[in-house]
């Protein structure tokens, strides 16, 4: 089993979707900052690629590939980082599902799918990790949560609704660790250049008649957020790696919005 990090000085961590987009850039982002990674995907050749990048940054990686909505898939993930490494310090739930459906049109299989890698499978993992930080007495849990959460957007229901739960598994997930100096706090992300933003936008513009002029669609979308303008992938990993290893160690239980003023507390 190998172990050649300094787990005295190198922090212990597990991301989730990171396969590419935020998930990736998170994984980067703490590989520069020290810390090991653990690459959490379906994907196989994008937890690769990741992977390379983490080395790259000067972190070791690991990669866990698998279908997170799979029952035991979460506590594998995690027990992997701790087979690897012995102990994880921070966890990233960032993986996630979507999909544009009007509500009164919208299928079983959309809304057990969206809810099982969004809620059940970010529940898991949270359990499983928390489990081993209560133990150790010390780790952080960041989870990615959408301004969604708040909307009500009657197009995208059942991930706004996944995202509510998110925000509700936070709370308590918080309180239930702080007596064993674990935290867990949220990032709600608004409209970031990803493929899955991108695909989501290119839906909202089908179901709203709007493909032959898409491109004015996404800029009037653009023009709602009070910056005037897109969250770069990598301002809303910064926020994220933050939490992950800066915030004060009093901070548990929030919600950090990096939606350019959109999500307002």
């Amino acid at each position: 089993m190998a172990a050649s990090v300094n787990t005295a000085t190198k922090k212990r961590a597990l991301v989730t979707g990171a396969a590419g987009g935020l998930g990736r850039e998170i994984a980067i982002q703490l590989a520069a900052r020290g810390c090991a990674v653990g690459i959490a995907d379906i994907n196989a050749a994008g937890t690769a690629e990741t992977a390379r990048l983490v080395t790259a940054a000067g972190g070791e990686p690991l990669e866990v590939v698998g279908d997170f909505t799979l029952e035991d898939a979460p506590e594998a993930a995690v027990g992997r980082v701790v087979e690897r490494w012995g102990g994880i310090d921070i966890l990233v739930n960032n993986a996630g599902y979507g999909v544009i459906e009007p509500f009164l049109d919208s299928s079983f299989k959309s809304w057990t799918r969206t809810l099982a890698l969004n809620v059940t499978a970010l529940a898991m993992a949270c359990k499983a990790a928390g489990r081993v930080m209560r133990e150790q007495r010390s780790g952080r849990i960041v989870n990615i949560t959408s301004p969604g959460s708040r909307m009500a957007l009657p197009d995208y229901t059942a991930y706004t609704a996944s995202k509510a739960g998110v925000d509700s598994i936070t709370r308590a997930l918080a309180v239930g660790l702080a007596p064993y100096g674990v935290l867990v706090n949220s990032v709600a992300p608004g409209m970031m250049d990803t493929e899955m933003q991108r695909s989501t936008e290119v839906e909202l513009a089908r179901v709203a008649g709007r493909n032959s002029d898409l491109q004015a669609f996404l800029d009037e979308r653009t023009r709602r957020v009070p910056l005037g303008r897109r969250a770069e992938i990598g301002e809303v990993a910064e926020a994220v790696v933050w939490l992950c290893l800066d915030a004060p160690k009093y901070m548990t239980a929030e919600r950090l919005n990096m939606s350019g003023g959109l999500d307002k507390d």
